[in-house]
């Protein structure tokens, strides 16, 4: 049997895969990607990620808040978020973080939707899957806070720098990469090399980011294999070692089983 990638990160519920999800999902699973989490951004795609996975064996859910959205998020939604990290389906709490490249939400709002994440994670022993952009500085200082420390999870499409990267792997985060590791002028690869294999995960990110030859168009998770690909040639290993060790750290990471059919 080939080796099998898991695509750690999609928006399966986004309307832009309304039309063929199910081929989307046969073609991922044709592709040798055993496992999918699609990521809520607020209530209500997460509650249509839920939906997903308890439809697909081989996908999974994560249920969060993003940044652009705390502002808003009202108490009710994220007391219906408490009950949905109780499903088997949710593996994750995510995604969640901090951004303040678009500044969507204020930051103090943003701060603070962040943390209650972070206590949640701790509370409910959940992986955490982490959105940053511009806000690289404070989010390690509020992951560094003496009283909040022992998470677990993945820094998800990583543009961070080398310092970065190794300060995140000190406070044990997974590292992912998106089809942007495929771009011409990409940095990614550089950030790569320094990571080792088993605390990198890959991802699609999709629709957004499609790796080459794809670029431009819709992603979908079965191209996740272009960034396993590129990332095998940038550490200098074969296709085959990447894809049984980030399929492994997945699984210990967000601790589900895969169904092989």
């Amino acid at each position: 049997m080939n080796p099998v990638l898991i695509d750690t990160h999609t928006h399966l519920d986004f309307d832009q895969f309304d039309a063929d999800r199910s081929d989307v999902i046969y073609r991922a699973k044709q592709a040798d990607v055993a496992g999918m989490i699609t990521i809520g951004i607020d209530l209500d795609t997460s509650l249509k990620a839920l939906e997903i996975a308890e439809k697909y064996t081989n996908v999974f859910a994560a249920a969060g808040i993003h940044p652009h959205d705390a502002g808003e998020a009202k108490d009710e939604d994220l007391n219906r978020l408490r009950e949905l990290y109780q499903h088997p389906r949710v593996v994750a709490i995510g995604e969640v973080g901090l951004d303040f490249y678009r500044n969507l939400t204020k930051p103090d709002i943003q701060r603070k939707t962040f943390r209650f994440f972070l206590e949640l994670a701790k509370e409910l022993d959940l992986p955490l899957i982490i959105h940053t952009r511009d806000a690289d500085s404070e989010i390690l200082s509020i992951l560094k806070e003496k009283s909040k420390r022992g998470w677990r999870g993945v820094f998800h499409c990583f543009s961070g720098d080398v310092k970065m990267a190794e300060q995140v792997l000190d406070m044990g985060f997974y590292i992912s990469f998106t089809g942007n590791i495929t771009f011409k002028n990409s940095t990614a690869a550089a950030v790569v090399k320094h990571i080792p294999v088993e605390r990198l995960l890959v991802e699609t990110d999709c629709p957004f980011m499609a790796p080459v030859p794809h670029r431009g168009k819709r992603n979908e998770p079965a191209y996740v294999q272009y960034v396993a690909q590129r990332m095998a040639e940038v550490k200098g290993i074969s296709f085959e070692d990447l894809a049984r060790t980030t399929t492994k750290n997945a699984v210990e990471l967000f601790g589900f089983d895969l169904v092989y059919e």
